[in-house]
């Protein structure tokens, strides 16, 4: 997909990118709002409506745990790098652990959802 008119959002205080709004008229009248990895956060928006939601959410998700839906993996993910080169996510026990694990990479903008919330399996 091209990301070329893709506008970056950005916080104020750190300059750091919080997410992309992803144009669906010429006019930007109406976006897509997207997670730094590329997953749509909510419907599309106005512009400025867009661009509040994902400044109030900011990019805490990168640190939560994920999973691959392909390949399957048994354990979670932490993510360690994103950018427009890809996403990258490692075993995340093993990477906290400092322990050398296999890295997998991810296109980036994951836009047919490859990584998702990963859910502790329930025994």
């Amino acid at each position: 997909m091209n990301t070329e008119h893709w506008l970056p959002v950005t916080r104020q205080s750190d300059r750091e990118t919080v997410g992309y709004l992803e144009p669906l008229h010429s006019d930007y009248s109406q976006v897509q709002p997207r997670s730094v990895l590329g997953h749509p956060v909510s419907a599309p928006s106005d512009f400025v409506t867009g661009e509040d939601l994902l400044l109030e959410r900011g990019i805490s998700e990168v640190a939560e745990h994920w999973r691959l839906t392909d390949p399957q993996l048994p354990n979670a993910l932490a993510i360690l790098e994103v950018s427009p080169e890809g996403i990258i996510v490692a075993d995340a026990l093993e990477t906290k652990a400092l322990v050398p694990t296999e890295r997998f990479e991810v296109e980036w903008p994951d836009l047919i959802q490859r990584l998702v919330p990963w859910d502790e399996p329930t025994s």
